[in-house]
């Protein structure tokens, strides 16, 4: 199985504290390696404390599901497909700011996950750090 390495998981992070820092927010930001185990974290200071965990759980919900964990939501409302799927595994997250890390063959490696803002600048620090890989 192809998974992260620590060098590329620390790219992924710290990609994702530039985003964070540009756009003037403070984050929590989770890299799990291919088999959802934490790889990289780094909790920007003054963050919440309560987004570690929403950054770790959403880090592993893009992992355990291969999707953008905003993706997932959409799935999970009353009536879809996937309703109350955040009730398994422990507890996912199912709103934007998680997603999985691919290497150049877009094999899935590994998942980010953020936490400390809106969802939308959830996400967009997500992808800063999913781009660096």
């Amino acid at each position: 199985m192809a998974d992260i390495d620590l060098s590329t998981a620390q790219k992924a992070v710290e990609a994702a504290i530039a985003k964070a820092s540009e756009i003037g927010t403070k984050m929590d930001i989770c890299v799990v390696d291919a088999g959802a185990n934490l790889k990289a974290f780094a909790r920007m200071d003054g963050a919440w404390l309560g987004s570690i965990d929403i950054s770790i759980k959403k880090a592993k919900t893009a992992r355990f599901f291969d999707m953008n964990t905003g993706d997932i939501g959409g799935l999970s409302q009353p009536g879809g497909p996937l309703y109350n799927i955040e009730h398994s595994n422990g507890g996912l997250i199912t709103f934007p700011g998680g997603i999985p890390l691919k290497n150049s063959e877009g094999v899935v490696i590994g998942g980010i996950g953020v936490s400390g803002s809106t969802v939308e600048d959830d996400h967009a620090v997500a992808s800063a750090g999913a781009n660096a890989v």
